[in-house]
């Protein structure tokens, strides 16, 4: 875990983990300033917590002498050799962890995984696929690029495709994952040049189930189970996403009757409230997997708490525990990826 990495980072970086540790199976690797690390625990009245966790030998704080901020440019994972994104990258290349965590500079962990552990062959690009709620709460959509890259060509869309669907195969449970082009319309004419191009490379390929077009209303419908689009477009949409949550709770509340009234109302409505929050708040999916990198990386939201990270952790988690790598290498066979 990076721990230096995000907006309020150690401090909620750490709690999350002394929470995942007691609730997933999992050890962790705590990469940061050290002096930094313990001064939050204390601040934050965990430092008994954490000493334990430690001699228990469930986290090893690795230290880390600097830190990229969330404003600086990617390529300060060059300069900064003892970045705490960079430590906690090599122990994955080591094989002294299986997967990274961090809810720092997205740019930056995307440099460090590229320079550090590479990209697996044939993809020319990773992407970064986020798990949006459906109306099965019991089955999310990876939607994937969400920020990664700006400008596409079409067979990074490809590409994305059958990484996407490796990882719903494999993570999520789905048996015949179906796929589909985030576009504006459903029928096979519509879109720009980019769009009809991708589509022609989806529609003939027979290592998944392309299953056309995807509007943007149908994005959360529960119709796919993957969604590809380019990075821009993508991290719009994640954004939009993260505001109907607060929006939705917001607009309730404020039909709710008022007075007396209103307070056996709101009563009887407060355990549908906190489902409706936690089906619709991102904290509650905590993190976007980096997908094409030789690696499992998760990239979390920079304003991440506690409970983003924990949630992020389940992912990761459950990511190392399916395997999902040994079947990405597989994409490393030459004529898997023809465009």
């Amino acid at each position: 875990v990076d721990g230096m990495g995000g907006d309020y980072a150690p401090g909620p970086i750490l709690e999350g983990c002394i929470d995942a540790i007691s609730r997933l199976p999992l050890k962790i690797k705590f990469v940061g300033d050290l002096d930094a690390i313990f001064s939050s625990a204390k601040e934050t009245g965990i430092d008994e917590t954490l000493h334990k966790a430690i001699t228990d030998g469930h986290i090893e704080l690795v230290p880390a002498s600097e830190v990229i901020g969330m404003n600086e440019e990617a390529t300060a994972v060059r300069k900064k050799k003892d970045a705490s994104i960079n430590i906690a990258m090599d122990l994955v290349k080591k094989g002294k962890a299986l997967a990274v965590y961090s809810a720092g500079n997205s740019g930056a962990l995307m440099a460090a995984a590229i320079f550090r552990l590479g990209r697996l062959r044939g993809i020319d690009r990773p992407a970064i696929g986020a798990l949006f709620p459906t109306k099965d709460p019991a089955q999310p959509v990876l939607v994937l690029d969400v920020g990664a890259n700006m400008d596409c060509k079409p067979n990074y869309l490809h590409q994305f495709a059958l990484l996407g669907n490796i990882y719903s195969r494999d993570v999520l449970q789905v048996q015949k994952p179906r796929i589909g082009l985030l576009n504006i319309g459903e029928e096979s004419c519509k879109g720009n040049d980019f769009s009809l191009d991708a589509y022609e490379l989806l529609n003939n390929e027979n290592q998944f189930d392309f299953q056309g077009n995807c509007e943007g209303r149908d994005v959360l419908s529960g119709k796919f189970d993957v969604v590809v689009c380019d990075g821009f477009t993508g991290n719009v949409l994640l954004k939009f996403l993260e505001s109907v949550g607060s929006v939705l709770l917001g607009v309730l509340r404020a039909e709710l009757p008022r007075g007396r009234r209103g307070k056996v109302g709101s009563a009887f409505l407060r355990n549908n409230l906190k489902r409706i929050k936690k089906r619709l708040d991102h904290a509650e999916h905590g993190g976007a997997l980096l997908l094409g990198i030789n690696g499992i990386c998760v990239i979390g939201h920079g304003g991440s708490k506690a409970l983003s990270v924990l949630s992020a952790l389940r992912v990761v988690h459950s990511a190392a525990s399916h395997g999902v790598m040994d079947d990405l290498a597989d994409l490393n066979k030459p004529d898997v990826l023809k465009v």
